[in-house]
Protein backbone atom coordinates (compact mmCIF):
# COMPACT_ATOMS: atom_id res chain seq x y z
CA UNK A 1 0.00 0.00 0.00
CA UNK A 2 1.20 3.70 -0.79
CA UNK A 3 0.26 7.07 -0.74
CA UNK A 4 0.31 8.54 -3.97
CA UNK A 5 1.37 11.46 -5.14
CA UNK A 6 1.00 13.69 -8.11
CA UNK A 7 3.70 16.66 -7.91
CA UNK A 8 3.37 19.34 -11.06
CA UNK A 9 2.26 16.34 -13.08
CA UNK A 10 1.27 16.72 -16.53
CA UNK A 11 1.77 14.99 -20.29
CA UNK A 12 1.19 15.87 -24.06
CA UNK A 13 1.54 13.14 -26.72
CA UNK A 14 2.98 16.12 -28.52
CA UNK A 15 7.02 16.68 -29.18
CA UNK A 16 6.90 20.41 -28.49
CA UNK A 17 3.65 21.21 -26.78
CA UNK A 18 3.29 24.98 -26.37
CA UNK A 19 -0.01 25.44 -24.76
CA UNK A 20 -2.53 24.34 -21.89
CA UNK A 21 -4.32 22.59 -25.07
CA UNK A 22 -1.37 20.61 -25.83
CA UNK A 23 -1.24 18.50 -22.57
CA UNK A 24 -4.00 15.35 -22.53
CA UNK A 25 -3.28 15.96 -19.30
CA UNK A 26 -3.00 19.11 -17.54
CA UNK A 27 -0.83 19.93 -14.74
CA UNK A 28 -1.95 18.01 -11.48
CA UNK A 29 -0.58 18.26 -7.82
CA UNK A 30 -2.78 15.91 -5.17
CA UNK A 31 -1.98 13.30 -2.52
CA UNK A 32 -4.12 10.38 -2.82
CA UNK A 33 -4.37 8.79 0.43
CA UNK A 34 -2.65 5.41 1.32
CA UNK A 35 -5.24 2.73 1.25
CA UNK A 36 -8.29 4.39 0.06
CA UNK A 37 -10.24 3.47 -2.96
CA UNK A 38 -10.13 5.96 -5.86
CA UNK A 39 -12.58 6.29 -8.72
CA UNK A 40 -11.06 7.97 -11.77
CA UNK A 41 -14.58 9.38 -13.36
CA UNK A 42 -14.76 11.13 -17.48
CA UNK A 43 -15.69 10.93 -20.63
CA UNK A 44 -13.85 9.27 -23.38
CA UNK A 45 -10.86 11.13 -23.98
CA UNK A 46 -10.89 13.08 -20.82
CA UNK A 47 -6.92 11.85 -19.31
CA UNK A 48 -7.90 8.75 -17.55
CA UNK A 49 -6.26 6.25 -18.84
CA UNK A 50 -3.34 8.78 -19.50
CA UNK A 51 -2.80 9.38 -15.84
CA UNK A 52 -3.20 5.53 -14.96
CA UNK A 53 -0.59 4.49 -16.98
CA UNK A 54 1.67 7.25 -15.83
CA UNK A 55 1.36 6.19 -12.27
CA UNK A 56 1.52 2.65 -13.43
CA UNK A 57 5.00 3.39 -15.21
CA UNK A 58 3.51 2.21 -18.96
CA UNK A 59 4.09 5.81 -19.50
CA UNK A 60 6.65 8.61 -19.06
CA UNK A 61 5.32 12.04 -18.11
CA UNK A 62 6.32 14.90 -19.97
CA UNK A 63 6.84 17.35 -16.91
CA UNK A 64 6.39 16.17 -13.29
CA UNK A 65 6.37 13.62 -10.52
CA UNK A 66 5.01 10.53 -9.27
CA UNK A 67 6.06 9.56 -5.57
CA UNK A 68 5.02 6.70 -3.14
CA UNK A 69 5.19 7.06 -0.08
CA UNK A 70 7.31 10.29 -0.78
CA UNK A 71 10.39 8.18 -2.70
CA UNK A 72 10.06 9.70 -6.79
CA UNK A 73 9.36 6.39 -8.95
CA UNK A 74 9.04 8.58 -12.37
CA UNK A 75 12.08 6.57 -13.86
CA UNK A 76 11.17 3.70 -12.24
CA UNK A 77 10.04 1.08 -14.21
CA UNK A 78 6.48 -1.05 -13.98
CA UNK A 79 8.14 -4.05 -12.62
CA UNK A 80 9.68 -1.80 -9.62
CA UNK A 81 6.78 -0.06 -8.46
CA UNK A 82 5.08 -3.07 -6.85
CA UNK A 83 1.70 -2.40 -8.80
CA UNK A 84 -1.04 -4.83 -10.15
CA UNK A 85 -2.91 -3.58 -13.18
CA UNK A 86 -6.06 -4.71 -15.13
CA UNK A 87 -6.31 -3.32 -18.47
CA UNK A 88 -9.95 -3.37 -20.22
CA UNK A 89 -9.94 -5.71 -22.23
CA UNK A 90 -8.81 -9.31 -21.15
CA UNK A 91 -4.80 -10.68 -20.46
CA UNK A 92 -4.06 -14.04 -20.30
CA UNK A 93 -2.14 -16.85 -20.93
CA UNK A 94 -4.27 -19.31 -23.26
CA UNK A 95 -2.11 -22.26 -22.49
CA UNK A 96 -2.32 -22.23 -18.75
CA UNK A 97 -5.33 -23.03 -17.18
CA UNK A 98 -7.62 -20.59 -14.98
CA UNK A 99 -5.48 -21.93 -11.98
CA UNK A 100 -1.87 -21.33 -13.57
CA UNK A 101 -3.08 -17.95 -14.54
CA UNK A 102 -4.32 -16.96 -10.96
CA UNK A 103 -0.91 -18.76 -9.68
CA UNK A 104 1.43 -16.93 -11.99
CA UNK A 105 2.18 -13.40 -10.79
CA UNK A 106 3.00 -15.67 -6.85
CA UNK A 107 4.95 -18.05 -8.60
CA UNK A 108 7.27 -15.42 -10.43
CA UNK A 109 7.95 -14.12 -6.94
CA UNK A 110 8.61 -17.55 -5.47
CA UNK A 111 5.98 -17.98 -2.96
CA UNK A 112 5.89 -21.15 -0.75
CA UNK A 113 3.52 -23.58 -2.62
CA UNK A 114 1.17 -24.00 -0.04
CA UNK A 115 0.24 -20.21 0.17
CA UNK A 116 -0.04 -19.86 -3.64
CA UNK A 117 -2.84 -22.55 -3.31
CA UNK A 118 -4.94 -20.66 -0.53
CA UNK A 119 -4.80 -17.12 -2.50
CA UNK A 120 -5.73 -19.07 -5.92
CA UNK A 121 -8.29 -20.90 -4.51
CA UNK A 122 -9.89 -17.62 -2.26
CA UNK A 123 -9.65 -15.62 -5.43
CA UNK A 124 -11.06 -18.60 -7.77
CA UNK A 125 -14.33 -18.40 -5.75
CA UNK A 126 -14.13 -14.30 -5.54
CA UNK A 127 -14.37 -14.46 -9.25
CA UNK A 128 -16.89 -17.79 -9.20
CA UNK A 129 -15.13 -19.82 -11.04
CA UNK A 130 -14.03 -22.20 -8.56
CA UNK A 131 -15.54 -24.85 -10.72
CA UNK A 132 -13.37 -23.89 -13.70
CA UNK A 133 -9.82 -23.56 -11.86
CA UNK A 134 -8.61 -26.36 -13.92
CA UNK A 135 -9.78 -25.63 -17.18
CA UNK A 136 -7.54 -24.17 -20.14
CA UNK A 137 -8.59 -20.57 -20.60
CA UNK A 138 -8.14 -21.39 -24.46
CA UNK A 139 -12.19 -20.90 -25.57
CA UNK A 140 -13.49 -19.40 -22.54
CA UNK A 141 -16.22 -16.13 -23.23
CA UNK A 142 -14.59 -12.58 -23.17
CA UNK A 143 -15.97 -11.82 -19.51
CA UNK A 144 -14.70 -15.15 -17.91
CA UNK A 145 -10.98 -14.36 -19.50
CA UNK A 146 -11.50 -10.99 -18.26
CA UNK A 147 -12.40 -12.48 -14.69
CA UNK A 148 -9.14 -14.09 -14.58
CA UNK A 149 -7.10 -10.91 -15.54
CA UNK A 150 -8.90 -9.23 -12.29
CA UNK A 151 -8.11 -12.28 -10.27
CA UNK A 152 -4.64 -12.36 -10.94
CA UNK A 153 -4.48 -8.45 -9.83
CA UNK A 154 -6.30 -9.18 -6.79
CA UNK A 155 -4.74 -12.56 -6.35
CA UNK A 156 -1.40 -10.31 -4.54
CA UNK A 157 -1.68 -8.92 -1.16
CA UNK A 158 1.23 -6.86 -1.06
CA UNK A 159 1.24 -4.38 -3.73
CA UNK A 160 1.70 -0.73 -3.14
CA UNK A 161 -1.58 -0.34 -5.74
CA UNK A 162 -4.43 -1.81 -7.29
CA UNK A 163 -4.95 -0.21 -10.81
CA UNK A 164 -8.38 -0.96 -13.00
CA UNK A 165 -7.97 0.38 -16.46
CA UNK A 166 -12.33 -0.21 -17.03
CA UNK A 167 -11.98 -3.47 -16.36
CA UNK A 168 -15.72 -4.84 -16.37
CA UNK A 169 -16.56 -3.50 -20.18
CA UNK A 170 -17.09 -6.55 -21.33
CA UNK A 171 -18.65 -8.29 -18.13
CA UNK A 172 -22.32 -8.89 -18.15
CA UNK A 173 -24.50 -6.62 -15.83
CA UNK A 174 -24.84 -8.91 -13.25
CA UNK A 175 -21.62 -10.14 -13.15
CA UNK A 176 -20.68 -6.45 -12.88
CA UNK A 177 -21.90 -5.85 -9.43
CA UNK A 178 -20.94 -8.91 -7.75
CA UNK A 179 -17.52 -8.45 -9.39
CA UNK A 180 -17.57 -4.54 -7.70
CA UNK A 181 -19.05 -6.12 -4.47
CA UNK A 182 -15.74 -8.50 -4.50
CA UNK A 183 -13.66 -5.74 -5.12
CA UNK A 184 -15.06 -3.11 -1.88
CA UNK A 185 -14.61 -6.65 -0.38
CA UNK A 186 -10.99 -7.08 -1.00
CA UNK A 187 -10.24 -3.70 -0.28
CA UNK A 188 -11.70 -3.65 2.91
CA UNK A 189 -10.26 -6.82 4.41
CA UNK A 190 -6.52 -5.61 2.80
CA UNK A 191 -6.67 -1.76 2.93
CA UNK A 192 -4.74 -1.96 -0.61
CA UNK A 193 -4.63 1.50 -2.54
CA UNK A 194 -7.09 1.31 -5.07
CA UNK A 195 -7.78 3.50 -8.25
CA UNK A 196 -10.37 2.15 -10.69
CA UNK A 197 -11.03 3.91 -14.54
CA UNK A 198 -14.68 4.16 -15.64
CA UNK A 199 -16.98 6.63 -17.31
CA UNK A 200 -19.85 4.94 -15.52
CA UNK A 201 -20.96 6.71 -13.05
CA UNK A 202 -22.73 4.24 -11.25
CA UNK A 203 -19.60 2.03 -11.08
CA UNK A 204 -17.48 5.00 -9.90
CA UNK A 205 -19.82 5.82 -7.12
CA UNK A 206 -20.83 2.62 -5.36
CA UNK A 207 -16.76 1.70 -5.57
CA UNK A 208 -14.99 4.46 -4.52
CA UNK A 209 -14.20 6.14 -1.21
CA UNK A 210 -13.12 9.40 -3.01
CA UNK A 211 -14.65 9.84 -6.93
CA UNK A 212 -12.22 11.74 -8.59
CA UNK A 213 -13.86 13.57 -11.72
CA UNK A 214 -11.99 14.73 -14.57
CA UNK A 215 -12.74 16.78 -17.42
CA UNK A 216 -10.44 18.14 -20.50
CA UNK A 217 -7.47 16.89 -19.37
CA UNK A 218 -7.63 18.38 -15.82
CA UNK A 219 -8.93 17.16 -12.26
CA UNK A 220 -12.15 18.97 -11.70
CA UNK A 221 -13.21 17.99 -8.39
CA UNK A 222 -12.31 15.17 -6.33
CA UNK A 223 -14.91 13.70 -3.02
CA UNK A 224 -17.08 11.60 -1.74
CA UNK A 225 -20.22 10.51 -3.91
CA UNK A 226 -22.18 12.69 -1.65
CA UNK A 227 -20.16 15.82 -1.87
CA UNK A 228 -20.22 15.40 -5.80
CA UNK A 229 -23.79 14.99 -5.88
CA UNK A 230 -24.82 18.45 -3.79
CA UNK A 231 -22.02 20.56 -4.16
CA UNK A 232 -20.47 20.10 -7.90
CA UNK A 233 -17.35 21.95 -8.04
CA UNK A 234 -17.42 21.89 -11.59
CA UNK A 235 -20.57 22.30 -13.67
CA UNK A 236 -19.18 19.52 -15.60
CA UNK A 237 -19.73 17.28 -12.32
CA UNK A 238 -23.01 18.82 -12.16
CA UNK A 239 -23.87 17.71 -15.67
CA UNK A 240 -21.95 14.28 -15.53
CA UNK A 241 -23.43 12.61 -12.40
CA UNK A 242 -26.64 12.35 -11.29
CA UNK A 243 -29.65 11.17 -13.84
CA UNK A 244 -30.51 13.36 -15.21
CA UNK A 245 -28.01 15.85 -14.75
CA UNK A 246 -28.26 19.35 -13.10
CA UNK A 247 -29.86 22.15 -14.35
CA UNK A 248 -28.07 25.30 -15.44
CA UNK A 249 -29.50 28.74 -16.01
CA UNK A 250 -27.71 32.29 -17.52
CA UNK A 251 -27.98 33.91 -14.95
CA UNK A 252 -27.42 37.77 -13.41
CA UNK A 253 -26.69 38.34 -9.76
CA UNK A 254 -26.74 40.48 -7.13
CA UNK A 255 -26.62 39.42 -3.59
CA UNK A 256 -28.88 36.90 -2.26
CA UNK A 257 -30.95 37.67 -6.21
CA UNK A 258 -30.30 35.92 -9.37
CA UNK A 259 -32.15 37.08 -12.39
CA UNK A 260 -32.97 34.72 -14.86
CA UNK A 261 -34.39 34.77 -17.96
CA UNK A 262 -36.07 38.23 -16.88
CA UNK A 263 -37.57 36.87 -13.24
CA UNK A 264 -35.72 37.41 -9.86
CA UNK A 265 -35.05 34.53 -7.81
CA UNK A 266 -34.18 33.95 -4.08
CA UNK A 267 -30.93 32.04 -3.79
CA UNK A 268 -31.03 32.20 -0.01
CA UNK A 269 -27.31 33.54 0.62
CA UNK A 270 -25.55 36.13 -0.68
CA UNK A 271 -22.81 35.82 -3.49
CA UNK A 272 -20.43 37.98 -4.88
CA UNK A 273 -19.38 37.23 -8.95
CA UNK A 274 -17.16 38.94 -11.19
CA UNK A 275 -17.33 39.37 -14.82
CA UNK A 276 -17.92 36.21 -16.15
CA UNK A 277 -20.05 33.55 -17.67
CA UNK A 278 -23.07 33.16 -14.29
CA UNK A 279 -24.97 30.27 -13.87
CA UNK A 280 -27.03 28.67 -11.18
CA UNK A 281 -27.28 25.52 -10.97
CA UNK A 282 -30.08 23.38 -9.36
CA UNK A 283 -30.41 19.17 -9.69
CA UNK A 284 -33.65 17.88 -10.56
CA UNK A 285 -34.27 16.25 -7.42
CA UNK A 286 -34.84 20.14 -6.10
CA UNK A 287 -37.26 21.55 -8.97
CA UNK A 288 -40.21 22.41 -7.25
CA UNK A 289 -43.36 22.40 -9.89
CA UNK A 290 -46.18 24.99 -9.47
CA UNK A 291 -48.94 26.39 -10.93
CA UNK A 292 -49.04 30.66 -10.48
CA UNK A 293 -47.27 32.49 -7.41
CA UNK A 294 -43.73 33.48 -7.52
CA UNK A 295 -41.53 31.37 -9.42
CA UNK A 296 -39.72 30.86 -13.13
CA UNK A 297 -42.30 31.13 -15.66
CA UNK A 298 -41.83 27.48 -17.12
CA UNK A 299 -43.50 25.22 -19.62
CA UNK A 300 -44.36 21.84 -19.21
CA UNK A 301 -43.80 19.02 -22.31
CA UNK A 302 -43.91 15.61 -20.70
CA UNK A 303 -43.99 13.61 -17.80
CA UNK A 304 -41.86 10.13 -17.90
CA UNK A 305 -42.11 7.15 -15.34
CA UNK A 306 -39.17 5.89 -15.00
CA UNK A 307 -40.62 3.38 -11.92
CA UNK A 308 -38.37 4.70 -9.23
CA UNK A 309 -39.43 8.05 -9.93
CA UNK A 310 -41.38 10.37 -12.49
CA UNK A 311 -39.41 13.35 -14.58
CA UNK A 312 -40.87 16.06 -15.42
CA UNK A 313 -39.34 17.76 -18.79
CA UNK A 314 -39.81 21.54 -19.24
CA UNK A 315 -38.73 24.51 -20.29
CA UNK A 316 -37.64 27.87 -19.35
CA UNK A 317 -37.99 30.27 -22.37
CA UNK A 318 -35.67 27.84 -24.06
CA UNK A 319 -33.44 26.38 -21.55
CA UNK A 320 -34.44 22.77 -21.33
CA UNK A 321 -35.06 21.88 -17.09
CA UNK A 322 -35.99 18.51 -15.44
CA UNK A 323 -37.25 17.90 -12.30
CA UNK A 324 -37.89 14.65 -10.34
CA UNK A 325 -40.98 13.78 -8.82
CA UNK A 326 -41.36 10.75 -6.08
CA UNK A 327 -43.77 7.83 -7.50
CA UNK A 328 -46.93 8.94 -5.70
CA UNK A 329 -46.51 12.89 -5.90
CA UNK A 330 -49.21 14.69 -8.19
CA UNK A 331 -48.48 16.83 -10.51
CA UNK A 332 -50.00 20.41 -10.07
CA UNK A 333 -53.31 20.81 -12.57
CA UNK A 334 -51.93 24.07 -15.16
CA UNK A 335 -48.10 23.76 -14.13
CA UNK A 336 -46.56 27.08 -15.23
CA UNK A 337 -43.69 27.77 -12.46
CA UNK A 338 -40.77 26.09 -10.73
CA UNK A 339 -39.16 27.06 -8.19
CA UNK A 340 -36.24 25.50 -6.11
CA UNK A 341 -35.52 24.21 -2.53
CA UNK A 342 -32.73 26.79 -1.29
CA UNK A 343 -30.46 24.19 -0.26
CA UNK A 344 -30.15 22.74 -3.29
CA UNK A 345 -28.96 26.46 -5.27
CA UNK A 346 -25.45 26.09 -6.49
CA UNK A 347 -23.88 29.24 -8.35
CA UNK A 348 -21.08 29.41 -10.77
CA UNK A 349 -18.43 31.49 -12.87
CA UNK A 350 -16.69 30.26 -15.68
CA UNK A 351 -17.94 27.30 -14.79
CA UNK A 352 -16.30 26.81 -11.22
CA UNK A 353 -18.49 26.90 -8.07
CA UNK A 354 -18.84 30.17 -6.15
CA UNK A 355 -19.55 29.57 -2.12
CA UNK A 356 -21.14 32.62 -0.30
CA UNK A 357 -18.18 34.01 0.09
CA UNK A 358 -17.54 34.85 -2.73
CA UNK A 359 -14.77 32.71 -3.19
CA UNK A 360 -14.00 30.66 -6.24
CA UNK A 361 -13.86 26.73 -5.68
CA UNK A 362 -11.16 24.55 -7.60
CA UNK A 363 -10.83 20.75 -7.33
Amino acid sequence: MAKITLDNLAHSYLPNPSSPDDYALKELNHDWVDGEAYALLGASGCGKSTLLNIISGLLHPSQGRILFDDVDVTHAPTAERNIAQVFQFPVVYDTMTVRENLAFPLKNRGMDAGEIKRRVQKVGAMIDMEAQLDRKARGLTADAKQKISLGRGMVREDVNALLFDEPLTVIDPHMKWELRTQLKKLHQDFGHTMIYVTHDQTEALTFADKVVVMHDGRVVQIGTPQELFERPGHTFVGYFIGSPGMNLFDAEISGSTARIAGTEVELGTAYETGTGRVQVGVRPEFVRLSQGGPGLPATLERVEDVGRHRIARLKVGETPVNAILREDQAVPAGVDRITFAPEGINVYENDWRVTPAGRREAA
